[in-house]
């Protein structure tokens, strides 16, 4: 699958997405090294802080199936620039991507921002943080 296939699967599966609250479908389709496909969409609740962002959903949909190499990502929503992902999603993001993984934003205008996790996030807070404790 390429980028732009990769991108049209996170537009098609924002379809999908429960929001009833935000009315903010996003979606999200994240590619594996060795080609499989996990997509996710946002998930809210009524209890806001419970509610799950796509990128997050792909990404545990995917290590609860046993994937932990990931070599890009798409992430689209109906927004006037390319979606940028909240900073939750970044960290979790920065947890399973390395630092030159590609992430490929867009909005419904088919403009496309590709960057790396390093340009997402960077200075993130990572696993060699915790040593010493």
């Amino acid at each position: 699958m390429n980028k732009r296939d990769l991108i049209s699967t996170a537009v098609e599966i924002r379809e999908k997405a429960y929001v009833p609250y935000s009315k903010f479908p996003v979606g999200a389709a994240l590619k594996t090294t060795s080609g499989k496909i996990y997509t996710g969409c946002n998930i809210e609740n009524a209890a806001y802080p419970v509610s799950c962002c796509a990128e997050r959903v792909a990404i545990f949909k995917a290590i609860s199936d046993g994937e932990r190499d990931f070599s890009e990502m798409a992430v689209a929503a109906d927004t006037k620039r390319p979606v940028p992902p909240c900073g939750s999603c970044r960290q979790v993001m920065s947890e399973f991507f390395h630092s030159d993984t590609a992430i490929h934003l867009t909005n419904l205008d088919n403009d496309v921002k590709t960057i790396t996790m390093e340009e997402l996030l960077p200075f993130s807070f990572q696993q060699d943080d915790l040593t010493g404790l």
